[in-house]
């Protein structure tokens, strides 16, 4: 696992680095929330493997004088793409942020080498989420 340096210089389009550093490594922020809006196929040998249209999900202004907008999502399942990614070598365990796990939703815990757009899970009430909310943390070393 990478030190919070190495991970600083392993990740490109960081939104603002000294807010996105903690303790547990470097916090991601959301730059799309997708909804699937035809299904993929996933078969045994990979000759049928098709990727499922995705729909950008609408945001709205929760205030005329703020600089972002707001997804507002219902309890399902969406696909969230991030503002950062990754270069060099070697895998890093990503999660979810607890802020966003403790108010209702989730991702899967993932080993990556690139950040690739990650399933989302929203239960109960729904959830709004800030465009470029810190959302997933890829962990560093202690």
């Amino acid at each position: 696992m990478p030190t919070l340096d190495e991970l600083a210089t392993r990740a490109e389009g960081i939104v603002h680095e000294e807010t996105q550093r903690t303790d547990a490594g470097l916090d991601l922020t959301v730059a799309e929330i997708y909804e699937v809006a035809a299904p993929g196929r996933v078969d045994f040998g990979g000759g049928e493997l098709a990727d499922a249209d995705l729909d950008p999900h609408e945001r709205t202004w929760r205030n005329e004088d703020d600089d972002y907008q707001w997804w507002h999502l219902d309890a399902g399942q969406y696909m969230l793409e991030y503002n950062e990614s990754l270069t060099g070598e070697g895998r890093i365990p990503l999660q979810i942020r607890d802020a966003v796990r403790e108010r209702g939703a989730s991702h899967p815990t993932l080993h990556v080498a690139e950040l690739p757009r990650v399933p989302l899970s929203v239960g109960g009430a729904g959830l709004k989420i800030k465009e470029n909310a810190r959302v997933s943390t890829l962990l560093a070393e202690e």
